[in-house]
């Protein structure tokens, strides 16, 4: 009776233990003071978590202790005792097999459509890039760690790789000729700069496209709180919050961008997974739908 007893109470402990260890949320923090790429990101998750406490009770939601690139989050997301409980990026089969995701694109496959920073002297010779030939005669920058690299490099396009905060340097001192973006970065990213670095520019009519989700990622042992996570997004998804986010953060930014007047290159996303939702319209920006 007394070993029943004890045992239950181990059980009460241990299941409080892993309850309290799934209310923790830790996400990558920041890698510099300007960096404001994921604060719709942020602002998904923590509306997803608010929208599931009935079910899933109280959450914490904190930064890690350090700042982070792509590449270092999903290293901690690996370790189920690491720095963070969740991370973020563009999807490949080999992340799919790693980790844990949940497969709604969470800014709707924005992230594709990439406007590139340049020097600003420059815009001449981007008017001569026309094609995926004429990207390959070019060199193209992207951060250490981005999951874009692998598509560039898939498409013979030369990529340099540096720190995030450097390329914006590099591009603009001609060290590398293009700077590609998502249109919901770029204008943001160049206006906290432009000041700083007076040569850096927008460039005006090119579009390069490739097929690009972006998920959450959680430990593969972690299935309570990718499970959480994915409920409160299907719950923005029908009560129309998620769209209300994606239009706050990104309708400025596509009307700047002008997309029906620049000439599009689309290029293949050879690291694109199977199982990627690409039937389901109502998961993707669609441009001609903008109003």
């Amino acid at each position: 009776m007394m070993r029943l007893l004890a045992l239950s109470v181990l059980f009460i402990i241990l299941t409080a233990t892993v309850a309290t260890g799934q209310s923790k949320v830790i996400y990558p923090a920041f890698e510099s003071e300007t960096d404001s790429r994921y604060s719709d990101l942020l602002e998904i998750l923590k509306t997803a978590l608010d929208k599931t406490v009935a079910e899933y009770g109280p959450y914490t939601l904190q930064p890690s202790r350090s700042g982070m690139n792509e590449a270092r989050s999903f290293a901690e997301l690996s370790n189920p005792a690491g720095m963070v409980t969740i991370a973020w990026g563009g999807t490949s089969v080999r992340k799919e097999k790693e980790y844990r995701v949940v497969r709604i694109p969470l800014r709707k496959g924005i992230l594709g459509y990439r406007v590139a920073l340049i020097a600003k002297q420059r815009q001449a010779d981007m008017d001569r890039i026309r094609n995926p030939g004429d990207l390959r005669k070019v060199r193209i920058g992207q951060g250490i760690g981005w999951g874009d690299v692998a598509i560039y490099e898939a498409n013979g396009i030369k990529v340099d790789t540096a720190g995030y905060e450097s390329l914006f340097t590099m591009v603009a001192a001609n060290r590398i000729d293009l700077f590609p973006r998502g249109i919901n970065e770029v204008f943001n990213e160049f206006a906290a700069r432009r000041r700083s670095i007076p040569n850096l520019g927008v460039e005006k009519n090119l579009l390069i496209y490739y097929p690009w989700p972006y998920y959450f990622f959680f430990n593969k042992t972690n299935a309570a709180l990718a499970k959480r996570v994915e409920a409160g997004i299907r719950k923005m998804r029908k009560d129309g919050s998620f769209d209300a986010i994606f239009m706050k953060y990104n309708r400025s930014s596509i009307i700047k961008a002008n997309l029906k007047n620049r000439r599009i290159i689309r290029i293949q996303n050879p690291t694109l997974p199977r199982e990627t939702p690409l039937a389901d319209a109502s998961l993707w920006f669609d441009p001609a739908a903008m109003k």
